[in-house]
């Protein structure tokens, strides 16, 4: 028997640390050099600035929606309720449907990071990396198998780590700085080029990819206390906070490693950086910390979207199996068992690369953007008297997002294709079903 999700136990520091240890998973630290590669002027630190600017800009629209509708499932019930009845069933499906396979490919970049970031410390074939990257999925599994109230917990231990270890870099990296790091264009250089702008696309589909998470806490709404001003707070202390820790890291790190020196493939470069500061032993160290915060991450993502089909199937939206709820320790095991499955066979057969850049084509237009066209609908029919926290300046800020994405979806290459063939198929999938359920009357 299905029954609602709504058993607040989250407080604010909870919540604010599942936000931010879905954030920094492997992700700043693999993407690092990339980053820095796709600058040929120094200046890949604006990648990070435009990545925070994105992540801001949008926090503005899930705090409006997740204040409003602290509901199990997040975006789901925003599209369910922004885009009216019929509108509204195909928007959330397609949301559900893209889940079903995006959060999946999350969880596998993840996993996958994690297991080559551990060959600094053991040299393993590629076979090898694929069953560390699955065993890491079980893991997280049976570990998210209980009661929220331990999962907020166990959430609070591995969001301080995730701090420290942040601050440990930056703090090594200030204290052994070397060279400058380039901050503003010199000479003929300008912020007005092509080139630069192109740069900024390229590298900002990976540093965007290192901010999601920001709004983790909206997918799971009924389990926050005081959602109304928890959600909006957790979501803007995440962004704040990771942002700084971001870009004080970058510096820190650049400043002791000359960036005309880095490679897109330096996977190892945090750690190489604190072996040339400290030491072989230093390098080990800060590694070990690195797959921590990658395993804090898989968890956090994991414990987020495995409340996503549960509303949905709660809603009749989806297959009810996924309705159901754990007999005695109350949460959506179904969707749990589904989407570390899924997310175990990802891991197998991808590689990170392709992973991270499908993940950010296929949920732009079905999530970020309907979200912004989403919150606009919903203005206009219910007026903004009862929204508790409302988008500051709208509609700008919803302008900006949009086209921010539109941008970034086009910057993802083929993989924008990938996106919205998967999209495509989603609502032949829905109207299929509708279809069928009409001849069965």
């Amino acid at each position: 028997m299905s029954t609602p999700l709504t058993n607040r136990k989250i407080n604010l520091l909870q919540a604010t640390s599942i936000n931010m240890i879905d954030m920094v998973g492997i992700g700043p630290f693999v993407v690092m050099p990339f980053v820095v590669a796709r600058f040929d002027n120094g200046l890949f630190i604006w990648a990070w600035v435009f990545g925070a600017f994105t992540a801001l800009v949008d926090a503005m629209t899930w705090s409006e929606l997740g204040a409003k509708y602290p509901l199990a499932g997040g975006t789901y019930n925003f599209h369910r309720i922004a885009f009216g009845d019929k509108g509204g069933k195909l928007m959330s499906f397609l949301f559900v449907w893209q889940t079903s396979i995006q959060a999946p490919l999350v969880v596998a970049s993840a996993a996958i990071g994690f297991a080559q970031y551990l060959t600094y410390l053991v040299p393993l074939e590629f076979w090898q990396q694929k069953i560390v990257s699955g065993g890491l999925v079980i893991l997280v599994f049976l570990l998210l198998y209980r009661k929220i109230e331990a999962i907020g917990k166990i959430s609070v231990v591995m969001g301080s780590i995730v701090v420290l270890t942040i601050i440990w870099i930056i703090g090594s990296g200030l204290m052994a700085q070397q060279q400058p790091v380039k901050i503003l264009p010199t000479g003929t250089e300008s912020f007005f080029t092509l080139a630069f702008w192109a740069a900024i696309g390229n590298a900002s589909v990976k540093t965007v990819y290192a901010y999601l998470g920001y709004y983790n806490v909206c997918h799971l709404g009924g389990e926050i206390k005081n959602p109304e001003k928890n959600i909006p707070r957790s979501i803007f202390i995440s962004i704040f906070g990771i942002a700084t820790l971001y870009l004080l890291m970058n510096i820190s790190v650049m400043s002791v490693i000359p960036w005309q020196s880095v490679n897109a493939d330096d996977k190892y470069l945090v750690s190489s950086f604190m072996e040339i500061i400290y030491g072989y032993q230093a390098g080990v160290i800060i590694t070990v910390l690195i797959l921590c915060i990658a395993f804090s991450s898989l968890f956090a993502v994991v414990l987020g979207y495995s409340r996503v089909p549960y509303a949905a199937a709660v809603d009749g939206n989806f297959f009810k199996q996924f309705a159901k709820l754990h007999p005695t320790k109350k949460f959506p095991h179904v969707s749990l068992i589904f989407l570390c499955g899924l997310g175990f066979v990802f891991s197998l057969f991808m590689r990170l690369g392709d992973v991270i850049s499908s993940i950010l084509a296929m949920r732009i237009v079905v999530q970020f953007i309907a979200q912004g066209v989403g919150v606009g609908l919903m203005r206009k029919r219910f007026g903004t008297k009862d929204l508790s926290f409302k988008i500051w300046l709208f509609p700008i800020p919803v302008i900006i997002s949009i086209g921010i994405w539109i941008f970034l979806f086009i910057s993802t290459g083929w993989f924008a294709l990938w996106g919205s063939l998967i999209a495509v198929v989603g609502a032949s999938v829905y109207f299929l079903i509708v279809s069928n359920q009409r001849e069965n009357k």
